[in-house]
């Protein structure tokens, strides 16, 4: 059951509207969403919500910028703690992605949909960009050090990357079994990181 605020602080309406839209998200998928239902849960008006957002799209663009910026702290947090190495920088930032996909799996999903428009504005491409941009940091710091084969970037990340958000993909869709699922996470850092390594000479 929703509380139902009778009025608002300047500013606190848009956060508000953006907390319930992701409830709704999760409860209910993208379709369920309606800004003048949004604004019956929070007890305001049915206009108050386009003085935040212009209509539906506005809305949904506005949860996948706030999903990738949360991602993107999320990840760059996980990396601070890590160690040294690559494998154990590239260990955090699977395990941090993972998390997140599972607790936030409806608005992932409505991150990369959005992303792949050609109406995305450049803040949620920036956003995007941000939390790839620590893998591929990562990896080239790996090349330096000779931990991660030679090579263009985009050749060792985008399996990387493929991998990681395959098996997130298949963990939240409930895919896999319970015995796959309870070592599957280690055993796929640990496919990537042969991936990774350098080639035998």
């Amino acid at each position: 059951m929703h509380t139902r605020p009778s009025s608002y602080h300047h500013g606190d309406l848009r956060a508000a509207l953006l907390t319930r839209a992701e409830e709704t998200l999760r409860e209910k998928g993208p379709a369920a969403l309606s800004l003048r239902e949004l604004a019956r849960d929070l007890g305001v008006s049915h206009a108050a919500p386009s003085r935040h957002f212009r209509d539906k799209q506005a809305l949904l663009d506005a949860l996948a910028l706030t999903g990738f910026e949360r991602l993107a702290v999320a990840l760059e947090g996980a990396h601070g703690r890590a160690g040294a190495s690559f494998a154990q920088r590239l260990d955090v930032i699977v395990r941090a992605y993972v998390d997140f996909a599972l607790e936030n799996a409806a608005l992932l999903d409505l991150m990369y949909s959005i992303k792949h428009d050609p109406e995305a504005s450049e803040a949620l491409r920036a956003a995007a960009e941000r939390w790839s941009a620590l893998l591929v940091s990562g990896i080239e710091e790996g090349q330096r050090q000779g931990e991660v084969r030679e090579g263009p970037l985009e050749r060792v990340g985008v399996p990387v990357f493929a991998v990681l958000h395959g098996y997130a993909g298949l963990v939240t869709a409930g895919m896999l079994p319970p015995e796959a699922a309870e070592h599957g996470l280690d055993e796929v850092i640990a496919f990537a990181l042969r991936g990774c390594a350098p080639d035998a000479v």
